[in-house]
Order: C-alpha cells, then structure tokens, then sequence
C-alpha cells in the first residue's frame, strides 16, 4: 500500500516540525475557518498530534457576520470531531468597527482563540496561513510604506508560552500562536484536502474585491507573476524572512541601547540616544512611547520620525503630542514621556 498523497505528507511534515518542542501530553488546537488551508491544518494535526504523544484539538469560530453562519460554524466543528480532535471549542464572536471591517474581524477572532486556549489550557494554537498570506502581507505592507517589522510578515511563533511550560494554563497574555504552513504553498492545502475527501468551504469574502487582501490575491500578485516570471509568492516570503532576521537584530539592539540611555531621573538620556544609528534609535522612541501608553495602532512613523527632531534636531522646541493622549518632551538633556494632562494646551 503506498504512502499518502505528496500534498498531504507536506502538509504533515510542517505540522510535525512546528510541533517539535510541544511536550508530551499537551493539548494543541487548531484554529479552522472549513477554508482549505485551516482544514488542511486540522487534518494534518489529528494525524500528527497521537504520533508525537500529543493532544489535537480544534477551535472554530463563528463570527455571525453572513447568513448561515451558525450552521456552517457547527458542521465545521463536526468535521473537527470525525477528524478526530478532542476537544472542539466552537466559538461565536461580536464583530465591532475599530480599525475597519478586517481589522475589527481579526482582532475579535484572536481574542476568541485566546479565550478558548486559556479555558482548555492549550500549549499552542494552529493558525494556517500559507506561504502565499505571507506574500500578501508583505506587498500590503509595501503598500502602506510600512518599515522592516511590518515587511517581515508574519511570524511562525508569537505570543507568550505558559511560564511553568507543559499543560499548565495560559494567562491572558501567553497564549502560543503557531503558523506551520508559512513554507507550504496555498495550492498544496487545497490538494491535501481533496486527496483526503475534504469539503472545503470557500468564503465569499474572499472573493470580495472589497477587501486590499483579495486584490492582491487576485489582481496583484497574478500581475507580478505574469510579468516578472513565477515564484513571486515564495520570493516574498523568503524576503519576509530575511527582513525578520534583521528586524529581529534591531530589535534586540535596541532593548539594550534603551537599557543603556535610561536616566536615573527618569527618561532617556539625549546623548546617549544621539550617538546610536537611527534605526536603532527610533526602535528606543518608540518602545518608549507605547510604555507611555501610546497606542500601536496609532502611533506612526511620523509621530516617531517627530520625536527624534527632538534628539537630532533640537531648537528648543515644545513638546510633540502623540496618540493616547500622550506628549514628549526635552528636559534637561532627557527626553521624557508622559501622559497629557486633560485640557494641556
């Protein structure tokens, strides 16, 4: 009897390297829409998880945003359960308005995941974007003029892992999000759903020309392909993960430049600051204005590229106000954060 099909060993395969330090005896969940990929996922995981001395469950949510959604929600978790996963959170959802329709999606999604991760006291979540989500999200990031993080796309691990590790349950802020198909093309997911008899669900707002991410799906990225030659979604990726590594660097850098500058009278010292390379720079203003309490949502480029005028290109000027409310300042050789004082003019 021969293996299975080329298309459900990848997707296995990925699942199996991304589980390699899960301990044995935890719960993992895999997030899944009844879309191609997250089934796929799903599928690979109750596969896997037993193999490794695992525990594969799943999590659906319903976010009441289209006609029948209740119902297609629950027969997702059906198949979920025939697959094999044990336990099935099905989840329902309030979408609101902050940040636009996608945006206000996603973020009550996650806050759903979180939620079920915790309740189940789940080592991990399984997310499934592919190799191909991650070439759109750097070519959307191109298209807001986004720096290094944002064109690194997504990462294959975020979010914090339980403290005490093994099944202990995550608090609300160490949930463990996993991409394993982040290497494993779109095309390959949908194969290994059709080898293993899968009804995939193919949401219409996929297909929305609506929304930046179609476009780029649809029209975008075929354009790049036909006229640059193919390969452009695995070039992206491979870009993304370059400029992970290199984000990655500053990042660190800039936690210790942070450490070094911090002024025993509160602050950073403007020196100190002056002396390091911009990019490393505005990584410390920045970090420096969300523990202010500045929302990231909010605070852009220009606000940070504002603030350093304060370390690069003083004149005595005021104070730069920042979303939160929040305002820095130069004082005495320190740049300072705080937050606005209501009415502060």
């Amino acid at each position: 009897m021969g293996g299975p099909a080329p298309s459900v060993a990848g997707v296995r395969r990925a699942v199996r390297a991304a589980l390699a330090e899960a301990p044995r005896g935890a719960l993992v969940l895999a997030a899944c829409s009844g879309g191609a990929d997250s089934l796929a996922l799903a599928a690979a995981l109750a596969f896997t998880a037993p193999r490794m001395g695992l525990r594969g469950g799943g999590v659906t949510v319903d976010h009441g945003l289209q006609p029948g959604s209740a119902a297609r929600a629950a027969r997702v978790a059906a198949t979920l359960r025939e697959l094999g996963l044990d336990p099935v959170e099905p989840r329902t959802i309030t979408v609101g308005t902050t940040g636009g329709p996608e945006a206000a999606a996603r973020t009550a999604r996650y806050a759903a995941l979180s939620e079920a991760a915790r309740d189940s006291g789940a080592w991990a979540v399984l997310l499934g974007h592919t190799r191909d989500d991650q070439a759109e999200t750097v070519l959307l990031g191109l298209a807001r003029g986004s720096g290094a993080r944002s064109l690194a796309g997504m990462p294959s691990t975020s979010g914090h892992p339980p403290p005490t590790g093994g099944n202990a349950p995550a608090g609300p802020s160490e949930v463990r999000y996993l991409r394993p198909l982040l290497g494993v093309p779109r095309g390959m997911t949908r194969d290994a759903c059709a080898a293993q008899g899968l009804d995939v669900w193919d949401d219409p707002h996929n297909a929305d020309p609506a929304y930046g991410r179609v476009r780029v799906r649809h029209r975008v990225l075929p354009v790049l392909e036909a006229e640059l030659g193919p390969g452009m979604a695995a070039a992206l990726a491979r870009t993304a993960g370059l400029l992970r590594d290199d984000a990655d660097a500053l990042d660190e850098w800039a936690a210790r430049a942070a450490e070094a500058a911090a002024h025993p009278d509160g602050g950073l010292d403007a020196k100190a600051l002056a002396e390091l390379p911009r990019a490393v720079r505005t990584r410390v203003l920045r970090a420096a204005a969300l523990a202010a309490g500045s929302p990231a949502t909010d605070l852009t480029a220009a606000h940070v590229t504002a603030v350093d005028g304060l370390v690069t290109a003083w004149r005595g000027q005021r104070r730069i106000d920042l979303p939160g409310p929040v305002t820095a300042r130069r004082h005495d050789g320190r740049i300072v954060f705080a937050a606005a004082e209501p009415g502060a003019g």
